[in-house]
């Protein structure tokens, strides 16, 4: 269960409103210290460990980067709720142990707000008014995936069991 508060974003916030390419060559906290800077310039300053991202449709959209989803993260973002992604986003986060959570309804949702977002059940709930929203639950392996930190902790913790 993940429950933080919102930050709203529309549609189609592609990855280098994320993070744009001019801070690439930078360390990852100084590129983090930027994330989001293309749709809201102070994102990284009002941030805080545990909030929730909200976006429309196609959110990570354009390049492969990973990095867009691990700057999020290094923020402290739990999680990121939008109505559709872009795939390689969507893997990029899960990878990272970011969750993405589709939510066709996501748009319900207010700046502000706090959610409460069972993964497993599929459900974004908002705690303010109650409202309970659907949202496509991630598959078990993924969900797994998520929780061990993302894809280098799970198969660190696999190796540690002897299982391949």
């Amino acid at each position: 269960m993940i429950e933080g508060r919102v930050w709203r974003f529309g549609d189609d916030v592609d990855t280098d409103a994320i993070v744009p390419g001019k801070y690439l060559i930078l360390s990852m906290p100084e590129i983090a210290a930027h994330a989001m800077e293309g749709v809201m310039p102070d994102f990284a300053e009002l941030v805080r460990p545990g909030d929730v991202i909200v976006a429309g449709r196609n959110f990570g959209n354009g390049s492969s980067r990973e990095v867009a989803a691990r700057a999020i993260l290094l923020l402290g973002v739990r999680a990121v709720i939008a109505e559709s992604f872009a795939r390689i986003f969507f893997r990029n986060c899960v990878n990272v142990g970011l969750a993405p959570i589709e939510c066709p309804e996501a748009g319900l949702i207010e700046k502000g707000q706090r959610v409460r977002i069972d993964l497993v059940a599929g459900r974004v709930d908002i705690v303010e008014t109650g409202k309970r929203l659907e949202a496509v639950p991630l598959p078990a392996e993924i969900n797994a995936i998520v929780e061990s930190g993302g894809l280098e902790g799970f198969l660190r913790h696999r190796a540690g069991r002897g299982t391949t």
